[in-house]
Formats: structure tokens, C-alpha cells, sequence
């Protein structure tokens, strides 16, 4: 159980889990825009959409995570995020999704091919995400 000026995090996806433990603040991109989760903040269920999520200890360390979307739910002593995908944001490599993005954009520029257009959107969102939280990790 989480202290009283804690909040308990789990994040999972379904390659496992991310992180678990206690909390002072957690910062999510929820779908309705971006959320700041302390202790007893009011139950919540809402989706995610591709970015990031911070987790900050009671230390002030800040954990970073990628999210490629899935769903968040708050309760006064815990949030649990679920993942569609997950990854540490510093495992996070920058030019593999660089790589990834221009192969989705050129897939789309070819109307010929036998794609799915919503997908490739999609993904298109979820890498242009992970690659502004590379870029302003960086920048740290």
C-alpha cells in the first residue's frame, strides 16, 4: 500500500512489466490531453495516446517511458497504466524509429501499395511521438 503522500505506479504492456512502485507525481498522455496524477487524486479510467509517461519518486527522480497508447486508470492509492507498447524511454532508439518513420511515410506516398491507411497513421503518430521524446531527452 502506498504511503499517504505516495501513489502506487504499475506499467505494464504486453511484453511485461515496466515499473512498479511508489510515486509522488505521475504526468500521462491521456486521449482528452495530458494528465498530473498525485496521491488520493479522484478515481479515473480514460485511453492513452502515443507519448510519454514520467513517473517521479518521492526521491524527485524521474523515470520516462514511451507509450504507444493503451489505457490508464487511477484509483486514490494507485494508477495502473496499460500498454499497448511500452519501452523505457532510454532504451528508446533513435534511429531505428527514423528508419521506421520514413519507411511508413514513403508506404503511404504509394497509393498503389495494399496498405492500411488508418495503421500506417497510426504508426506514423506513435513514431513521430517517440522520436520527439528522444529529441528532448537529448536535450537534457
Amino acid at each position: 500500500m502506498a504511503e499517504p503522500h505516495t501513489i502506487h505506479v504499475d506499467i505494464v504492456s504486453a511484453e511485461g512489466e515496466l515499473f512498479s512502485g511508489a510515486a509522488s507525481m505521475v504526468f500521462a498522455p491521456a486521449s482528452q490531453g495530458a494528465l498530473g496524477i498525485a496521491p488520493r487524486h479522484a478515481p479515473l479510467l480514460t485511453l492513452l495516446k502515443p507519448g510519454e509517461v514520467t513517473v517521479q519518486t518521492p526521491e524527485g527522480e524521474r523515470h520516462h517511458f514511451f507509450v504507444g497508447g493503451g489505457a490508464l486508470e487511477v484509483q486514490p492509492s494507485k494508477v495502473t497504466v496499460l500498454a499497448d507498447t511500452a519501452i523505457r524511454a532510454k532504451d528508446l532508439a533513435e534511429a531505428a524509429a527514423l528508419e521506421a518513420k520514413q519507411r511508413v511515410e514513403e508506404a503511404l506516398k504509394d497509393k498503389s501499395g495494399h496498405i492500411d491507411q488508418a495503421e500506417a497513421l497510426a504508426e506514423l503518430v506513435r513514431l513521430t511521438e517517440q522520436l520527439k521524446l528522444i529529441q528532448r531527452l537529448r536535450k537534457k
